[in-house]
């Protein structure tokens, strides 16, 4: 199989010997990746680090303006500079087929829904001579007026009944009007996210090689079985005569987990001058055409008894989505499952934006939803005068409150305790803006997290080979997770046999097709199919009598029917409790995170080594969302002004100066045959909250608006003290 990826070391050639003595680790071993080494000297090769012969590069042109109409298009300039090929636009690109998602029909038409958007792409001999062939792109518009500011009293904000993930835009419980009208205690405050944007390392990149009617391309994706459909779908082929590699794959965060256009627009080219053709998307255009975490302002009202135990919640959340494609950041959706309450209503709002289509960003809607909630949790512990851990335990609920079934494991009370007793939370004082250092104000906050429990089906296979080898064909995608090395670990212990004679192939849209990297699904569904093939094979090999002939023996499965018959009894979350401690520079405002602990209730374990690396990861993603990131909308121009690392700031290691993350030993028959919950964005979900709560008990004030930049601290301490606060 091309383009495919073998994970495994050498092993025996002795005869198969299934079902005897086991070298398999038990699940939850600290294997190392598999793929370390090869990552490490640059033998592993990304999207853009193939060169068939003959392969020339593409740069594409964005539109200048946010909405309107191209006039005219000036590529005379741009074809005079030496080395360029070609000059694609609407007026000479292949016509694609129609599309549901029309992000992807690039080229199409001269319309302009947003700033950033392609319209035109530049192949040339060098990426030198694209990029300057691009540069000489002149583009006319007929400009029309934009709307790209989300507000709160938008007159074009409506509750989605439609393209909203299937989820309702509004649920409610019992009667909230009349609970919080009576309600003792009240918190009533709003929170407001910017935009934020998927930086991965890598950036998309596409490598598309066209022989006859056949197109194989090296995508940097989170599911090459999608691309492979879509780029079928729009080319007017057959699914089997596309393949699409995605073998390494440096990040996504979610912006690689549906097709995006620079695909479609290499295979376009590639098609276009006959040649292969390689497209690695500028870092200041990725902002504009491959999704981002649209902005939200969300209104939290809590109403409780004195006790702290809740009567009435109401989550209310307003965002947008763009003109071309329906996407809803499901910030509220989370939040009927988290406590026990009585009375409760969730409601979202959208309005159609001339923006860039929001997308998938780690923990979409959780992550947003929870940073809310759990910061106006924060605010009725400090109203009620009862510790933040105990009020949470307080409203701990039996079932899921949102649909009455039992949780088919729930351990987010004993992930609060010993993230507590770790943290050593049991001496804090609870007067906020009291422990100080000098200059610096020291405090500690914590939040509570939730993540739903994902399992998509998958087909795979088995193979047993006479060199009594065993391998596993599945199409995961290994985004720097660590999938090869938690299937390796799943075949090893189904076969009963050391990973070292297991090899599993991925990463290519000829194997079984399998589902997207995306939800924190992964391992749960590809590795439930390959336990399965594993299985079956096991049992195939014990019925099969003789030595196995050349091809050796294999078997296929697919998953559809186990996973449609599981989990519908049960509402199936991950949870986790995230603690920080944070100081606040009371001279310039600035915040620094001192400490940032996670306990997690995540399911069984794969292995220790690879989930402590994607905890660790997505906390300290949830530190750059709390302290760091954000894009900001230029009203006038359309844009976001922070298109590079220079400007839109990650956290870098020496932000990071004390994290740890531990996990429950949790056994939950109700998932799947591993009991693998996802691990991938739970830890992102509490930790903006636990540190923006870290800040109030430091400073006695409270920053609603993320990121916690010092300009914000320093006006809330102002004011604070202009009130005698």
């Amino acid at each position: 199989m091309s383009g495919a990826t073998s994970a495994g070391a050498s092993g025996p050639t002795s005869g198969p010997t299934p079902g005897g003595a086991s070298g398999a680790p038990a699940l939850g071993a600290p294997l190392q990746r598999l793929e370390g080494r090869e990552k490490v000297t640059g033998a592993a090769r990304y999207a853009a680090e193939y060169f068939p012969p003959r392969c020339v590069h593409a740069w594409p042109v964005p539109a200048t303006e946010a909405k309107g109409r191209i006039s005219a298009l000036h590529v005379d300039r741009a074809l005079a500079e030496p080395g360029v090929l070609a000059v694609l636009t609407h007026d000479n690109a292949p016509r694609l087929a129609e599309t549901e998602d029309r992000t992807l029909a690039v080229l199409q038409s001269p319309r302009v829904l947003h700033r950033g958007q392609h319209i035109a792409l530049v192949v040339a001999e060098t990426l030198e001579a694209a990029r300057e062939g691009a540069a000489a792109v002149r583009a006319e518009y007929t400009v029309e007026p934009h709307d790209v500011e989300l507000r709160a009293d938008h007159p074009g904000l409506y509750v989605p009944d439609e393209d909203n993930g299937g989820f309702d835009g509004a649920r409610s419980i019992g009667d909230f009007d009349t609970a919080w009208a009576s309600a003792p205690v009240t918190v009533d405050a709003v929170y407001r996210i910017p935009a934020l944007h998927n930086h991965p390392m890598e950036p998309h990149a596409a490598t598309a090689v066209w022989d006859g009617g056949r197109l194989t391309v090296h995508d940097s994706n989170q599911g090459t079985t999608a691309v492979q459909r879509t780029l079928a779908e729009l080319f007017g082929i057959e699914a089997e005569q596309v393949t699409v590699i995605a073998e390494h794959v440096g990040g996504g965060f979610g912006s690689k987990g549906t097709p995006r256009p620079h695909v479609v627009l290499a295979a376009m080219a590639a098609r276009e001058v006959g040649r292969p053709v390689k497209l690695s998307l500028p870092r200041a255009q990725m902002a504009a055409v491959v999704g981002h975490r649209a902005a939200t302002e969300q209104r939290v009202r809590l109403g409780a008894r004195p006790d702290g135990r809740l009567t009435a919640l109401a989550h209310e959340v307003v965002t947008y989505r763009s003109t071309l494609r329906a996407f809803v950041e499901q910030a509220a959706t989370a939040t009927l499952s988290m406590y026990a309450v009585p009375h409760a209503r969730t409601v979202h709002r959208v309005v159609h934006l001339d923006v860039p289509s929001p997308s998938w960003m780690r923990a979409p809607g959780e992550c947003s939803g929870m940073f809310a909630l759990e910061s106006a949790m924060d605010e009725l512990a400090a109203a009620c005068g009862v510790d933040p851990v105990a009020l949470r335990v307080r409203n701990e609920p039996d079932t899921d409150p949102d649909t009455g079934r039992p949780f088919s494991s729930r351990h987010l009370v004993e992930c609060l305790h010993e993230g507590a007793r770790r943290f050593g939370w049991g001496g804090r004082d609870p007067r906020p803006g009291v422990r100080r250092e000098g200059r610096l104000l020291v405090g500690t906050g914590v939040a509570a997290s939730i993540y739903p429990v994902f399992v998509m089906p998958c087909r795979a296979q088995a193979v047993a080979e006479p060199s009594g080898r065993y391998r596993v064909r599945v199409n995961a995608t290994d985004i720097g997770t660590g999938a090869r090395t938690v299937l390796t670990q799943i075949a090893a212990r189904a076969l009963r046999v050391p990973p070292e004679r297991v090899s599993v192939e991925l990463g290519c849209s000829d194997l079984p097709p399998a589902s997207v990297a995306g939800g924190s699904s992964g391992t749960a569904s590809w590795g439930w199919a390959a336990e399965l093939a594993c299985r079956t094979l096991l049992r195939r090999f014990e019925e099969h009598e003789g030595p196995l002939p050349g091809d050796g023996l294999t078997v296929s499965v697919d998953t559809s029917e186990e996973v449609e018959a599981t989990g519908k009894e049960h509402a199936r979350h991950a949870f986790g409790a995230q603690f920080a401690e944070v100081t606040v520079d009371v001279d310039t405002g600035e915040t620094a995170v001192r400490r940032l602990l996670g306990v997690f209730a995540a399911g069984r374990v794969i292995n220790s080594r690879t989930a402590h690396s994607q905890f660790i990861g997505a906390m300290t993603m949830g530190l750059s969302m709390a302290l760091m990131e954000g894009s900001t909308m230029d009203p006038a121009f359309g844009d976001h002004a922070e298109r590079d690392l220079a400007s839109y700031h990650i956290a870098a290691c020496a932000d990071v100066r004390d994290i740890q993350a531990h996990w429950l030993e949790e056994e939950d028959r109700h998932l799947n045959p591993m009991g693998a919950k996802g691990i991938g964005e739970i830890g992102i979900v509490g930790t903006a909250a636990a540190i923006a709560n870290a800040v109030h008990h430091a400073t006695g004030v409270r920053v609603r608006t993320l990121p916690i930049h010092p300009d914000k601290v320093l006006s809330a301490l102002e004011e604070a003290a202009r009130r005698g606060g």
